[in-house]
């Protein structure tokens, strides 16, 4: 039976619309319909008030719930992770695998292609094909050129996964590689790098389409040697995900990129987040370092940022209260943008005719009333 959701606004992904009903029938959206042009039985439910949008979609998820994906790459594992950020309104993320072995990277593979949560929208690879100068909290041992087994093997899950993303540094990949890893389907995200200008901008030619955790663990931009930030904001071709929480960049930086990176390519949000969301923990383990939590940061013992304490609703509040966007715009960098990138448009991040029924009914401050995931109310 078709449901009709009344009394709220809603923002589509492209603007508001007023005195409609938001219809879902069978997880999916019907449409967005007047009063008079209701299914016939449809299940009326009137909301008070506020604005009904796109579920989230978050491209680099660690952990969540207690666990990260590196303690254990089972299914089992992602959808604890998916179902602890469901009530921050992420119906849709990529459970992501920090640096690690390849019995690991395998497992983790092997994972997503068995998981059935509804949450879980295929896997992101942030590693081990990165650079030991900008590893950030990711083990130097582990990091590694990319061989021909590996690029067989995620030529393989690109080609078997509904979305494999890959955070790889140009000076452990070749163009080559690129070419063949997006051929065969995978998104490239360029991250964890010390490259110049000139080598980021190959890769994009190659077919890389981001940049992972835009300013964080990547060579900066500077008058003579523009490096990887200013590639990517001079790339048209290419988006990259920020980590927006006032810790990892700050705002004044990151208004900066948002008026200055060149399209089509967008700035979204990701949150990077650890083990620690839902949960009141104080520390957790990453490759056998001890991961501490305070006031907001997450830090090795060395005080280096790792991952981070944030979830979605939260980033999009910092960039309409802290950085001044529109409630609009930061609403499309958390579900429209990223959905985009993966191609899945027409199934995610939007409410069109067909998309998934993942669904958030929000509060005049942006606070999380409702969510629901395939038409069902989950939190």
């Amino acid at each position: 039976m078709p449901v009709a959701l009344t009394g709220a606004k809603i923002f589509d992904g492209e603007s508001r619309i007023s005195g409609h009903a938001l219809v879902l029938d069978a997880g999916r959206v019907l449409g967005i319909l007047p009063p008079g042009q209701l299914p016939e039985g449809a299940e009326i439910q009137t909301l008070e008030g506020g604005l009904l949008t796109a579920g989230f979609v978050d491209l680099q998820v660690n952990g969540g719930g207690g666990v990260m994906l590196n303690d254990a790459p089972e299914a089992a594992t992602m959808e604890t992770i998916a179902k602890a950020h469901l009530p921050f309104g992420t119906t849709s993320l990529l459970p992501t695998l920090i640096t690690d072995t390849q019995a690991h990277v395998r497992a983790a593979i092997a994972a997503a292609k068995a998981c059935a949560s509804p949450g879980v929208a295929g896997l992101h690879l942030e590693g081990p094909h990165l650079s030991v100068a900008r590893k950030g909290a990711h083990d130097a041992a582990l990091i590694r050129a990319m061989s021909d087994e590996d690029l067989t093997a995620l030529c393989d899950a690109a080609q078997s996964l509904p979305s494999l993303y890959l955070t790889v540094a140009p000076e452990s990949v070749t163009a080559a590689q690129i070419r063949q890893l997006v051929d065969a389907g995978a998104i490239v995200s360029l991250g964890h790098s010390d490259c110049g200008y000139d080598q980021a901008s190959a890769a994009y030619d190659a077919g890389a389409t981001a940049a992972t955790h835009l300013f964080n663990a990547m060579s900066q931009l500077t008058n003579r040697e523009p490096g990887m930030v200013g590639a990517l904001l001079n790339e048209g071709r290419a988006s990259s995900g920020v980590i927006a929480d006032g810790i990892h960049v700050h705002p004044a930086t990151l208004r900066a990129a948002l008026a200055a990176k060149q399209g089509p390519g967008r700035l979204f949000l990701v949150s990077d987040a650890m083990a620690t969301i839902g949960t009141d923990m104080r520390s957790f383990t990453l490759n056998g370092r001890e991961i501490l939590r305070e006031n907001g940061r997450l830090t090795l013992g060395d005080g280096t940022l790792a991952g981070a304490d944030l979830d979605m609703i939260s980033a999009v509040r910092f960039m309409v209260d802290v950085i001044g966007l529109a409630q609009d715009e930061a609403l499309r960098m958390a579900s429209a943008y990223p959905a985009d990138l993966l191609g899945r448009a027409d199934e995610i991040g939007r409410l069109r005719p067909g998309a998934q029924a993942d669904i958030l009914w929000l509060g005049a401050g942006l606070e999380i009333q409702k969510v629901w995931q395939r038409g069902k109310g989950v939190a």
